[in-house]
């Protein structure tokens, strides 16, 4: 009996995801990637200076790197030209975190990401959400910043130790926060609500802080999902902040209730 094609579809997909693997770069990414027991190591890739300076997390990890010329690096590694790896890259699979509502329930702040495609931006706000205590940072499989040496470099460790959860519909995880118990809070420049007195309405209960792509902000599905629109109060006429700044704020804010 033939499968059918989304059965055919599912598993291409899942042997795909099997066998993805992202190459880490630079020695703050790279370090944290060998302490971490969570984290699958496949390839080390190192200049004889690089390893002298990883020599402690090398020799934790139990990997063997390989010693290579600084200058001929890129022959060893497929990683852009221009990239700054600092002499150190590592090949690794993705990080699992396991499903939302165990990585989630029982938080206090987490922080949805409605089309966040540039990993530089996904990266700061990983930093961030360590820092103020985000249980997760969530993002669509689809159109968001999936793990890479770039977003792992940004985040300067944080990819390690904060969990970045790629759903498969943002709305559908929005729903589940909501029966979780979470306020969903979205940031929309044009909001009649400040997000001071948004979170002052959410009162004790847990936040689930929603922010959208610069320029397009939040689609309307996402919108409609939230419980709250809310804006970053400014002074003057300049009134955009950056999407990883707009998080920052956000969850320094709503960590201060």
């Amino acid at each position: 009996m033939k499968k059918p094609t989304w059965v055919i579809d599912k598993e291409r997909a899942k042997r795909a995801a099997a066998a993805e693997t992202v190459w880490l770069f630079g020695l703050h990414a790279v370090r944290d990637a060998l302490q971490n027991p969570m984290r699958e190591r496949l390839r080390l890739v190192c200049s004889k200076n690089a390893a002298d300076k990883l020599a402690e997390a090398i020799k934790a990890s139990g990997m063997e790197p390989e010693i290579v010329d600084v200058r001929k690096f890129d022959k060893f590694v497929p990683i852009s030209t221009d990239s700054v790896h600092q002499g150190a890259a590592l090949e690794v699979k993705p990080l699992d975190w396991g499903a939302l509502k165990d990585v989630c329930f029982g938080a206090r702040r987490v922080v949805l990401l409605d089309r966040v495609t540039d990993p530089h931006n996904v990266g700061a706000i990983l930093r961030s959400a360590e820092v103020f205590g985000a249980a997760a940072v969530i993002a669509p499989h689809r159109h968001s910043a999936p793990e890479t040496g770039a977003l792992a470099k940004t985040a300067s460790g944080a990819l390690e130790r904060q969990p970045y959860l790629r759903v498969k519909n943002l709305s559908d995880a929005m729903e589940e926060l909501r029966q979780m118990g979470f306020r969903l809070i979205g940031l929309a420049g044009e909001a009649k609500m400040s997000l001071e007195d948004g979170l002052s309405e959410a009162g004790m209960e847990p936040v689930a802080l929603v922010l959208g792509a610069e320029g397009p902000g939040l689609r309307e599905k996402t919108r409609e999902t939230c419980d709250r629109l809310v804006r970053i109060p400014f002074a003057g006429e300049f009134g955009s902040l950056n999407v990883s700044n707009a998080a920052a704020v956000s969850l320094y804010a709503s960590a201060s209730r």
